[in-house]
């Protein structure tokens, strides 16, 4: 305001069309401030750089980790009309750097649909994640799962996808699992695929080459749950990103580091996103079956009640005859025959 410039003549990287490359003024701050926003799908021109380092911290089970940095200049635009002018041209450079699953993870993601937000002083980025399940091999028609569960090998077809993400960056899976709990970190799992090896039973279509990832697998169940009638479990899939250009160097077998716990304390599997519930049925199974083992799961639960009841009752009558048996010696009278 100073320099004789209102709002709407400053501009990001000299996009003057584009309302969605002004700012807007915030007074609640002294002194007003103008705030820019980008975002990955609509950078006004911002200039993307990726750069490749070993990872470390949160990052240091990887190889290699990529960074982007989003650069440009917010500038003024004079609008004098004329020869010369005598007002000042500004220009304010701006530089973030976000790790790519920096981007894209989010210490809540356990869910089929994640939208995944970072915001911080340097501005906000926003993409969309999510792991979705179909029955066919065109990824056309999404999997239901029944009350009763599919059969055991059914084909499955998975989908990691990401929207709101600009097209300079893929999709990229360097392992997927499955557990019996829908947090990634608990009970038995089982992996599908990881960058050195792969299930026999597991088909990957599509890792690294464009915005959503495919595979599939056969549906199977867990040697824990063999004495029920279903078998519940999730999958989980270690995602992040790449930048297109160097997407085939990231999808190169290579082997997981071994992290320090010490350092690593504190953290979560941030860049895992997870399935709905996938239930499997034992062959020749239906729901007179399900109804049986139900009723024979609750009587076995009332006949375990009933017993204790009855213990419980044993325990009563014996301490009631144990105190009438003290009171009478405690006032000298004894029981009127043996048979007491």
């Amino acid at each position: 305001m100073y320099s004789g410039y209102n709002e709407s003549l400053l501009i990001l990287n000299g996009v003057v069309n584009d309302p969605a490359c002004k700012g807007t003024v915030d007074t609640s701050v002294t002194p007003p401030v103008l705030r820019f926003e980008l975002n990955l799908t609509n950078s006004c021109e911002s200039t993307f750089r990726t750069d490749s380092a070993p990872g470390t911290g949160v990052f240091s089970d990887f190889s290699n980790i990529q960074t982007v940095n989003i650069s440009g200049v917010v500038r003024s635009n004079d609008p004098t009309i004329g020869t010369v002018s005598y007002n000042v041209d500004l220009r304010y450079f701006y530089s973030c750097a976000y790790p790519l699953e920096y981007l894209i993870n989010n210490n809540q993601i356990n869910t089929s649909g994640s939208s995944i937000a970072v915001r911080d002083t340097n501005g906000s980025f926003l993409s969309t994640l999510s792991l979705e399940l179909f029955s066919d091999p065109n990824y056309t028609t999404p999997m239901i799962i029944p009350r009763l569960g599919i059969e055991l090998k059914t084909k499955i077809f998975a989908q990691v996808r990401a929207i709101n993400l600009t097209t300079q960056y893929h999709v990229l899976l360097d392992r997927c699992y499955a557990s019996m709990s829908p947090l990634p970190a608990n009970s038995t799992f089982y992996n599908l695929f990881v960058s050195c090896s792969q299930d026999l039973m597991t088909t990957i279509y599509e890792n690294g080459d464009s915005q959503h990832a495919r595979f599939s697998f056969t549906a199977f169940r867990f040697k824990e749950q063999q004495n029920e009638i279903l078998s519940t479990y999730y999958l989980h899939c270690v995602t992040r990103l790449c930048e297109k250009s160097t997407c085939s160097a990231f999808k190169q077998c290579r082997r997981r580091r071994s992290v320090d716990p010490a350092t690593n304390a504190g953290t979560t599997d941030v860049q895992t996103i997870t399935s709905p519930p996938i239930t499997t049925k034992l062959e020749g199974f239906g729901e007179s079956q399900l109804t049986h083992q139900k009723n024979v799961n609750s009587f076995g639960l009332w006949g375990v009640v009933g017993f204790l009841s009855f213990l419980c009752l044993v325990a009563v009558v014996t301490a009631g005859v144990f105190c009438r048996m003290l009171n009478r010696k405690k006032t000298g009278k004894t029981a009127p025959d043996a048979s007491w």
